[in-house]
């Protein structure tokens, strides 16, 4: 997979999309046994033990130069945002929770620009906003109920897509010393211990009175090795070859393979969704048309 072509930017980008998109899922079915807190830790640590033999493969790479970096990533471009959203989701639904997580671009654009003197394009910007509308038509059927309930927990989520923003930036601009490998191990290596901590301390007595808790925490399981473990990777991979910007933007290709969820589910399929679909893609292709240094 030469990540230098265009082509195979798009296919890790929609792949990427498509583990990412199931993870609200995965998080939905994790709560419904344990704690918003304990899915998050679950997610962080199992993740961790995954990588352990990467880490100690990579630990040599640690200098005094990077490591306050890979500690940052480590806490807020994967443990924080992990317990923002499940306790976002403690609230609202994970169709929300979806369109939320489409600000991402918004705030690496913003991030990028005011921390990092990245340059944009004025078809970034007309990319970026075409994109939004279509990931937020893709995810909000109905206008009248957005904002029953406890909906400001989104608030959350929206702290969370800030600190995926700082992040992507970041392993752009100040670890290109490293390989994908090495930053997502060594960024579990720093994250992973800190959730151990809260899991050795946590009460599961409520867990085990729930149906179905070692399923769901099967499910947990999942979402760390492929949402977190191998996304983060991916992640960091498309980074080392495209802009910020770019691999920032599968968050709006994200509500698309929703939709393919909710038709495996049973639900409907829209003759807009259609059209949202094509104008997100639109956005994102705006973003990714002609080189830029962000």
């Amino acid at each position: 997979m030469n990540l230098d072509k265009k082509i195979w930017q798009w296919i890790m980008l929609i792949i990427l999309a498509f583990i990412w998109g199931s993870s609200f899922i995965l998080m939905k079915k994790g709560l419904q046994s344990f704690s918003n807190y304990q899915v998050a830790s679950f997610r962080i640590f199992i993740s961790f033990v995954i990588v352990i033999p990467f880490i100690i493969n990579g630990i040599k790479k640690i200098t005094k130069k990077n490591i306050f970096t890979l500690i940052i990533i480590g806490l807020i471009g994967n443990l924080i945002p992990a317990f923002f959203f499940t306790t976002a989701q403690t609230e609202i639904n994970s169709t929300l929770a979806g369109m939320l997580n489409s600000l991402t671009p918004i705030f690496t654009i913003v991030i990028g620009v005011l921390l990092f003197k990245t340059k944009i394009r004025f078809s970034n910007i007309v990319g970026l906003i075409i994109g939004l509308i279509g990931a937020i038509g893709l995810t909000i059927k109905d206008f009248s109920t957005f904002f029953d309930g406890n909906n400001w927990f989104g608030l959350f989520a929206i702290a969370a897509t800030i600190c995926y923003g700082f992040n992507v930036n970041l392993v752009k601009e100040k670890l290109k010393g490293l390989n994908a490998i090495e930053i997502t191990s060594l960024a579990f290596f720093f994250a992973g211990p800190v959730a151990g901590v809260y899991l050795l301390f946590s009460d599961f007595s409520t867990v085990t009175s729930t149906e179905n808790y070692i399923t769901n925490f099967i499910y947990i399981c999942i979402l760390a090795l492929f949402s977190s473990v191998i996304a983060v990777f991916l992640i960091n991979k498309l980074l080392k070859h495209t802009t910020a910007l770019f691999a920032s933007t599968v968050t709006y290709i994200i509500p698309i393979f929703a939709i393919i969820w909710g038709l495996i589910d049973g639900e409907v399929f829209l003759h807009i969704d259609a059209l949202w679909i094509i104008i997100t893609l639109a956005g994102v292709y705006l973003i990714n048309k002609k080189p830029n240094s962000l």
